[in-house]
């Protein structure tokens, strides 16, 4: 919950709908962002 309070506080939306996309969008970011700082690793042959 901290990292998406991170993004912003509060939500700008005002709609329920326009709400639930912008936290999805919020979401991919986050999963975007932990993804790329996972190193990837190859065993060495």
């Amino acid at each position: 919950m901290n990292c998406m309070k991170s993004l912003g506080q509060k939500l700008m939306a005002r709609g329920f709908d326009r709400q639930t996309a912008e936290l999805q969008v919020r979401i991919a970011i986050l999963n975007r962002f932990t993804a790329l700082g996972i190193p990837f690793t190859e065993p060495a042959v």
